[in-house]
């Protein structure tokens, strides 16, 4: 038999109501794929139990994050800053990283400024507790990207599903971003093959994004860290590569970011 071939799915949202009815049998099914580890970011208050709960039907398959996403930034932000920082305060071996957080000026565009704010602070904690951020980023990467230059100390992460031109792949990772890569780049006519085809593995990682964003041949049907495969599979074709590299490289890329 040949060597197993193991994955890191860097972002999948497993704790959502989405996975109430066979949670286990998808952690399972994670298991039996080669993936070695599930990273499940944070959202906001309201999702936090559902998040630890889900850690605790496997904590060997799984780490958590803890921060708030741009979409849940609305008038209690401050509510939400002081949930985090507690958490940090009296719970931060509990996590690998901050996130998701970020700014959404697609979804999200009432609370702009009250985004900035919060994705700063963040900032702020990643770089004093030492943790890597995960960013979530639509129709905003100016706006982060300035946010991000203004640091001194800089915060390193991955910039999450990332769809981008090689220009914005370059502007991300000339910062010593990752990018992280999930099922979009199985679609048909996605621009992101070009990108990557120019970018190569030094700065990928895999995600799902699960339930969301399911790749070919799954595309319509809800997704899940098992499915990692495919995506890795699609990179390989585009780089001409063995699957094997493609799993070996992005899963080192995740380990050395996360400090696993």
């Amino acid at each position: 038999m040949g060597k197993a071939i193991n994955y890191i799915d860097t972002h999948a949202h497993i704790y959502l109501e989405d996975f109430d009815k066979d949670r286990k049998d998808v952690l399972e099914r994670a298991e039996k794929a080669g993936i070695d580890l599930i990273i499940l970011p944070a959202i906001d208050m309201s999702t936090f139990d559902a998040m630890w709960q889900c850690y605790q039907v496997n904590v060997n398959l799984q780490k958590m994050m803890i921060g708030l996403h741009p979409g849940s930034v609305k008038e209690d932000y401050k509510l939400e800053l002081n949930f985090i920082e507690n958490q940090l305060q009296n719970n931060v071996n509990s996590f690998i990283g901050i996130g998701e957080i970020g700014m959404d000026l697609y979804w999200a565009k009432t609370y702009i400024v009250e985004q900035r704010i919060v994705l700063i602070q963040q900032l702020q904690w990643a770089i004093q507790y030492d943790l890597p951020v995960c960013i979530h980023q639509r129709n905003s990467l100016h706006e982060i990207i300035s946010i991000l230059d203004e640091f001194s100390n800089k915060p390193r992460g991955i910039f999450h599903c990332f769809t981008g031109t090689y220009e914005e792949a370059k502007i991300i990772i000339d910062r010593g971003f990752m990018l992280g890569i999930g099922g979009i780049i199985t679609f048909k006519n996605n621009k992101l093959a070009q990108t990557i085809s120019q970018i190569g593995l030094d700065y990928l990682v895999l995600e799902t994004d699960a339930p969301y964003l399911t790749p070919v041949p799954y595309r319509g049907k809800r997704n899940e860290s098992s499915f990692i495969p495919h995506i890795a599979k699609k990179i390989a074709e585009i780089l001409k590569i063995d699957i094997k590299k493609v799993a070996f490289k992005t899963t080192m890329n995740a380990k050395n970011l996360f400090s696993l």
